[in-house]
């Protein structure tokens, strides 16, 4: 995965301990043939997760930009994430499109 799709893992520390973590990598999916790789390279990130102790201090929402900003930087132009109902208004602060697959164009 690190290879062929890019994979990258952040985690969040405070006092040396790991409270959050996020996963992300190219995507997938199946993509029609007509479009050019430039209009179907989109990442995926998955896996964003804070301790219960440590959550509503916006380190989910830094998890979500690092991510996001590594995807930038390897082409992407869409990030695609599945949210659950806590992380929903994370994404949408964000400026992902609301619905139960959020996506963020990048360009």
């Amino acid at each position: 995965m690190r290879r062929d799709l890019f994979y990258k893992a952040f985690i969040a520390e405070i006092d040396n301990t790991v409270v959050g973590s996020v996963n992300c990598q190219l995507f997938a999916g199946l993509y029609p043939n007509v479009f050019k790789d430039e209009y179907r390279k989109f990442g995926y990130i998955w896996g964003v997760y804070v301790e219960q102790s440590y959550r509503r201090q916006g380190i989910a929402k830094s998890l979500t930009n690092r991510a996001i900003e590594y995807l930038k930087a390897i082409g992407c132009t869409r990030v695609v994430l599945n949210a659950s109902p806590l992380g929903k208004p994370v994404y949408s602060s964000l400026g992902f499109f609301e619905g139960n697959a959020m996506q963020l164009d990048l360009i």
